[in-house]
């Protein structure tokens, strides 16, 4: 009788240690952070490849703000168009630095705008004042595939043949400096931290054309809790100036 004592009591604890241990591991795996993919091109100094908290303004911006909501980002570097249809087609997914744009405004949940970008015209040695007269002076202009100034040139009015979308790979300071192409539309910093690494020449830049502001956003079926604590932690980022901070460092950064 004895002996059926100790082994029930001996039973009785492993079960009870099983429980625990699972119940241990249950609140572990609650207590960590949700982990939510977020999809970039590389567009430096916007957006780019890296460890955490060097990924370019609004890449990190999108990290801190993660931090501060409670979750965890994995990063993936894609295709511009490509982390569009990624997003759009998934579920839960985010997406930086996208332009909150009319053609694009039902296809994501957006979340927070994280900066304004302007946009504008650079050459070598014609400098424009206006749409209207970069239609008449340049005959192939450089701009991002999939991104809100190509579209805006077509809205503009420019010929398709006026038009080279960016192939991976391809770099516009370098076919600017070639001459495979005679102009190139797009973000200020963003075209000016390029054109600091491939050259010391003069760029022409026209006026600002075009701004908008860049939003971290989502897909179109996106968890409502999770938008809200985003909005909010981007809110407390631009209030307390860790955005503007990120701006200062990366555009004033030697390369």
């Amino acid at each position: 009788m004895d002996h059926l004592n100790r082994l029930r009591g001996s039973l009785f604890k492993s079960v009870c240690a099983l429980l625990l241990y699972s119940l241990l591991d249950t609140v572990a795996w609650a207590a960590s952070p949700r982990a939510f993919d977020l999809y970039m091109p590389e567009a430096p100094p916007l957006s780019m490849a890296g460890v955490a908290g060097q990924q370019g303004i609004v890449a990190d911006a999108a990290g801190q703000a993660m931090v501060l909501a409670g979750y965890r980002m994995n990063t993936h570097i894609l295709p511009w168009l490509r982390a569009q249809r990624t997003v759009q087609q998934g579920q839960d997914m985010l997406i930086v630095p996208l332009s909150r744009t009319p053609d694009r405004e039902a296809a994501y949940t957006w979340i927070a705008p994280i900066m304004s970008m302007d946009r504008a015209f650079f050459s070598l040695d014609q400098r424009v004042e206006s749409f209207a007269q970069a239609r008449r002076t340049y005959h192939r202009i450089a701009v991002g595939m999939g991104s809100a100034q190509e579209r805006k040139l077509y809205d503009e009015g420019f010929d398709a043949s006026q038009i080279y979308p960016l192939r991976i790979g391809e770099n516009p300071a370098q076919m600017l400096l070639l001459g495979r192409v005679d102009a190139w539309f797009n973000g200020v910093p963003e075209s000016k931290y390029i054109w600091r690494q491939v050259s010391e020449r003069p760029l022409l830049m026209s006026p600002v054309l075009m701004t908008s502001d860049l939003y971290l956003a989502c897909s179109k079926s996106c968890s409502p809790q999770m938008v809200r604590s985003l909005r909010d932690a981007v809110q407390t980022l631009h209030r307390d100036g860790s955005i503007k901070r990120l701006v200062e460092r990366y555009l004033s950064a030697p390369l």
